[in-house]
């Protein structure tokens, strides 16, 4: 390919005698030859000279894209509106305008594009449906961005109707339920069955759905070979660091995250970085998040050897980046969270693979060897319900001793809060509270008289529905006070107005745990049989406060009940809270955190790296999608082994399931 054809593709667009299709085979290869700019030069010499031609809106589509890759957003924009304009009813067009509005910052002229698109097709074909079903979804991306959860919600079910099998679309769909706090959360209707609710819905959603541990592994597994799926090109198949590599050398550790910055990861785990031993541990930080700086994120920076940020490579890039650098041990601080690079993963850049911290659970992965955990979080004997090896850390979460707190405290009247009253508060996000949860807490508020109940703010939609749910148990909706977003110092500040934090279950305070902790509050939490439902009870434990973790419903009520019509009870607490227990002790976590690297990496040496196992959980899978949790109180009523035992006894029956290691030993008596 030489200059020539660029001349003479460009002289045949001016002479009109390059068709369409013509000149979308000059596009290609002059693109690979001479790059985009010459492309977007062919396409406006054509539409210059070819103005009459009854496919010009197909070709300034086609040049709208490439102008969209060069960064040119306002001349795509204008080729999108000239092909609109010679053809309404093309809905491409109308979708990429609505997202390059949108780009420029028009959120709501883009949801307007997008709606008309949807106006317009009325014709009932599969692509109509097609380009229907994404401008829908296009829709409720916008409004959930911009905290318009109800018509987001509304976009999403129009969208679902006309197609069920959308992993992603259902994901989002009951996300919102969960954050609006709509009760029951899963609600099928003709076209959208219960088991295509449960199947879609996403790992960390059933964390706040259900206290099942087996449930739980059934979803991580199936969300991976659904939406992960098999890894594309670029699997790795060798290392830079082989098995015989020195044993007493320095372990080179990659920690892949898009959260080591002000998130709530980054500040459980800024102070961790810096107290890594730089003889024992060489520290790589693969930042996959958003741009920009800010303190932690320059903390960040200042701590690791190495700051590597693959955000703008492709999976397959970063892959080898990875492995190029020799990584001994790759650590997932994402799993199934946003911004995690899961496909990444499945690259296996690294001889071993860790699944520690962002995802409070199994990833029922192939390729993640080891989570990291405690003795509280992951009991002995319930190893069985993730498929990788566990790990123990003597607490399972780090924390940041130099989190910054605002110097200046404010007043309980400046946060709407009573001066001589019982003050129970949880800065949980209210996806985490379903109505289980809410139920025990009007029955404490209506114990302890005076009481109120202090919350993280939601959408209104949420909050009116909390309300709403207040006043149905006979308790005054003032005695809801919701407390709106601050920056993090300032948030923490306000911390010790409240007496007792209640916790959520079965999903829990994880770092808002840490904050309450180290900021003087005392938690009273429910610890179930999950992950998820069991952080906060590691947490209080190891704060010092063993007697605040309740492992029955009743007992959680009661005990906050007994607190609040006694609050100077609580004065004990927070004075071994200001101790800053075991659960702030970092040196002693940092230093056992090297020694399990060390374990693994000894493993893989001696070539008994873990193999998970995933044997029948498309099985339990199907099983699981029976298990209503909006029904059933997941703390209060559910014995997971025994319940799963039994159905699997009635599916072996029908078809005959292969023995694991799990809970079905292939039919036979234990």
């Amino acid at each position: 390919m030489n200059q020539d054809f660029l001349a003479s593709s460009m002289a045949q667009a001016r002479q009109r005698t390059l068709g369409v299709l013509d000149l979308i085979r000059a596009v290609d290869q002059v693109r690979g030859s001479h790059g985009a700019g010459a492309v977007v030069a062919l396409y406006d010499c054509w539409v210059e000279h070819n103005g009459d031609d009854p496919l010009l809106y197909a070709v300034l589509f086609n040049l709208s894209v490439t102008l969209s890759d060069c960064g040119e957003i306002e001349r795509a924009v204008q080729c999108l509106e000239r092909a609109l304009e010679i053809n309404p009813d093309f809905t491409p067009a109308s979708i990429n305008l609505g997202r390059l509005l949108e780009r420029k910052g028009g959120a709501e002229a883009a949801v307007r594009q997008w709606a008309a698109a949807v106006d317009r097709l009325a014709a009932v074909t599969g692509t109509a449906i097609s380009h229907k079903i994404t401008a829908l979804n296009q829709i409720a991306r916008v409004m959930e961005d911009a905290g318009q959860d109800d018509a987001a919600e509304n976009m999403l079910r129009q969208s679902l109707d006309l197609t069920p099998d959308q992993p992603e679309a259902l994901q989002h769909f009951i996300a919102l339920r969960q954050r609006q706090c709509e009760w029951p959360v899963l609600t099928p209707w003709d076209r959208v069955s219960h088991k295509t609710l449960v199947s879609g819905m996403s790992p960390l959603s059933m964390g706040a759905y259900a206290d099942d541990p087996v449930l739980h592994l059934a979803a991580a597994w199936n969300y991976n070979r659904r939406d992960v799926g098999l890894p594309g090109d670029g699997l790795i198949r060798s290392y830079w660091a082989a098995r015989e590599g020195a044993p007493g050398g320095r372990l080179r550790i990659g920690y892949l995250s898009s959260d080591l910055r002000e998130h709530a990861v980054g500040y459980l785990c800024a102070e961790l970085f810096e107290l890594h031993d730089k003889a024992a541990v060489e520290v790589f930080a693969y930042y996959t998040g958003i741009p920009g700086s800010d303190p932690l994120k320059e903390r960040f920076q200042n701590a690791v050897d190495h700051w590597i940020d693959v955000t703008g490579l492709s999976d397959a890039e970063a892959a080898r980046r990875i492995a190029d650098d020799g990584i001994h041990i790759l650590v997932d601080l994402n799993g199934y969270t946003r911004d995690g690079r899961t496909k990444l993963v499945a690259l296996r850049p690294a001889p071993v693979i860790v699944n520690w911290l962002g995802y409070p659970g199994t990833t029922g992965s192939p390729y993640h060897h080891y989570i990291i955990a405690d003795d509280w979080i992951i009991p002995e004997g319930d190893e069985v319900f993730y498929s990788e090896k566990v790990l123990r850390l003597p607490c399972y979460q780090p924390n940041d001793r130099k989190r910054a707190v605002a110097a200046i405290a404010p007043t309980r009247a400046e946060m709407g809060l009573p001066d001589d009253a019982m003050v129970y508060c949880c800065f949980n996000g209210l996806h985490k509270v379903n109505r289980f949860t809410f139920q025990r807490w009007l029955d404490i508020l209506r114990r302890v008289p005076g009481s109120v109940l202090w919350l993280m703010s939601g959408t209104e939609g949420a909050q009116t529905r909390l309300r709403e749910a207040a006043v149905q148990g006979g308790i005054d909706p003032q005695r809801l006070v919701f407390a709106g977003k601050l920056a993090n110092p300032h948030h923490l500040a306000r911390y010790p107005l409240a007496d007792l934090f209640l916790d959520t279950s079965p999903y829990g305070a994880h770092t808002t745990a840490s904050d309450a902790l180290w900021m003087g509050v005392p938690m009273l939490t429910l610890s179930g049989r999950s992950f998820a439902s069991r952080v906060c009870g590691s947490l209080v434990r190891a704060a010092g406060l063993p007697d605040l973790v309740c492992t029955s419903a009743q007992e959680y009520v009661d005990r906050a009940v007994a607190l609040g019509r006694e609050p100077s009870r609580l004065a004990a607490y927070r004075q071994r809270l200001s101790e800053h227990g075991a659960l702030f002790d970092m040196d002693t976590l940092v230093r056992r955190l090297e020694q399990l690297y060390r374990q693994m990496w000894d493993e893989f040496q001696a070539g008994t790296l873990p193999r998970p196992d995933l044997r029948n959980l498309e099985t339990y899978m199907e099983i699981g999608t029976e298990l209503d949790f909006d029904a059933i109180d997941p703390l209060n009523g559910h014995d997971p082994v025994a319940w799963w035992r039994d159905r699997l006894a009635i599916r072996h029956q029908l078809r005959p399931i292969p023995a694991d290691a799990r809970l079905w030993n292939g039919g036979t008596e234990e």
